[in-house]
Order: C-alpha cells, then sequence, then structure tokens
C-alpha cells in the first residue's frame, strides 16, 4: 500500500486543483450555470446521470437538456416540460446506451419522486444518515423504476457517476462542489468516485492493490483517502485528477 511519503504530494495535489478552473470541461460546470438551490440540485443530478463515455460527447447532451429546460431544470422536470422532447417508448439513441424513451422514464421516475418528497435532497435525507445508505436509497428508488440502465441497480458496483453526484452535493466551502447536502450527510462519509482512470492512478501510487472497478475497491480507496485529508477524503478526488495531469504532462 501506500508509503505515507506519497500523502503530502497528494495534499499539495489536491490544493492545486481544487479551484474554480477545475470547472471548465468538467461536467460540474452546469449545475454552476442554474440559479436556486432545487434547480442547481436538479441539474446536478441529470448532468451526472449523463457523464459517461467522452466528454466531448455527453457535455453537448448536457448542454441540450439545459437548453431544453431554459436554465430551469427542476421545473422543467416538475412540470413535466419534458414531454415534447422525450416521447414515450421512442428506440432513438438519446446518447449512447440511453434510448429517447428510456430517457423519458428517468424523467417520469425522477418527477414522480419530485412531487412525493418534494427534492431529491429531501428524498436522500428522509432515508439515509450517510453518504453510503445515500447511495443505497437512491439506486434502490430507480431500480424500482427499471432504470438501471442509467442509474446502477443497486451499490455491488462502484456507482461512480452517484458517488460524483454525492460529492457535489455534501462537501461545502469548495469553488467546486455546492454543499447543498452538507448539514444531514457527513463528508467524511462520502465515498470515492471510482473508474477505470481512478482505479489506474491509484494503484500506481500504491493507494489501492486491486483494480477491479467495485464498490468494495472504492471503500478500500476512500479508507486510504481517510488517512491523507482525515476530515474530507473526496478531496482525494482532486489529488488523483491533479495526479493524472501531472503524470500526462512527463
Amino acid at each position: 500500500m501506500a508509503e505515507q511519503n506519497t500523502f503530502p504530494l497528494l495534499r499539495i495535489l489536491a490544493e492545486r486543483y481544487e479551484t474554480a478552473d477545475f470547472l471548465t470541461g468538467d461536467p460540474s460546470w452546469f449545475m454552476h450555470q442554474v440559479s436556486g438551490r432545487q434547480n442547481q440540485e436538479a441539474m446536478a443530478f441529470v448532468a451526472s446521470c449523463l457523464s459517461y463515455g467522452s466528454r466531448k460527447q455527453f457535455m453537448p447532451k448536457i448542454q441540450q437538456i439545459l437548453d431544453y429546460s431554459k436554465g430551469d431544470v427542476d421545473n422543467y422536470i416538475r412540470e413535466k416540460r419534458y414531454e415534447p422532447h422525450f416521447k414515450k417508448n421512442d428506440s432513438t439513441c438519446f446518447y449512447r446506451l440511453y434510448s429517447t424513451g428510456k430517457m423519458r422514464d428517468f424523467f417520469d421516475a425522477y418527477n414522480l419522486l419530485l412531487l412525493s418528497d418534494g427534492s431529491l435532497g429531501k428524498f436522500v435525507e428522509a432515508r439515509a444518515g450517510d453518504g453510503f445508505s445515500a447511495l443505497c436509497a437512491i439506486t434502490d428508488y430507480f431500480s424500482k423504476q427499471g432504470l438501471s440502465v442509467i442509474i446502477p441497480k443497486d451499490v455491488s458496483s462502484a456507482c461512480k457517476r452517484i458517488c460524483m453526484f454525492m460529492r457535489w452535493m455534501v462537501r461545502s466551502n469548495s469553488p467546486v462542489d455546492l454543499g447543498l447536502w452538507s448539514t444531514f450527510i457527513d463528508k467524511r462519509s462520502l465515498i470515492m468516485p471510482l473508474d477505470t482512470h481512478v482505479v489506474n492512478q491509484s494503484h500506481r501510487l500504491g493507494l489501492i492493490d486491486s483494480k477491479q472497478t467495485s464498490m468494495r475497491t472504492a471503500q478500500k480507496l476512500t479508507q486510504t483517502m481517510l488517512e491523507v485529508f482525515p476530515d474530507d477524503p473526496l478531496k482525494g478526488d482532486f489529488a488523483l485528477f491533479g495526479y493524472g495531469i501531472d503524470v500526462s504532462s512527463k
């Protein structure tokens, strides 16, 4: 596992890269383009769900929804303004594995949640006390709506996009993350967003001994990051991002 002399490097990289410049080209940029707590939350959730594959491909799709909503994503979903854009059972491709009809099913399920609980934040607050149980609540709800193609069916996978969304919602006092849920979820309970890139960087640094993108690996990496950043383990997400840039530039 990681030697202690790796930890100072991670702290330096985290401070260097957790800046407003990080937003450029990152899906977190979109939640800073809208105003209002519920609107930012809705924009962030939709953006996170579309954030896989090539940024050059998924960023325009997120922008498309922002444009459709005219900057009001929360009411776009709450008031079903998406219906003219996303027809039921439309099999045409919206983005990769997501058909237009499946996106309609996703918006319908999200609409029901908003109408029943008021917001995704209130839904989570009523059902979860930490980062992991929040992941369970979100995946369980959307799985029951038949949306495992968009939201992981359970927490056996790394749930990278939902973990990233949780980082956005919970971490406060950040130029990137919003901290909207910081009053009811402790940032120390968050789980590192894990994909192949993060796994490779972490393995290279000796932070983990597995290359599997599973929840177990994500939790092990988080435990190591708690040693580096005891009060804020997901600050390590910025450190690993920065490490990847530093390595690729050499």
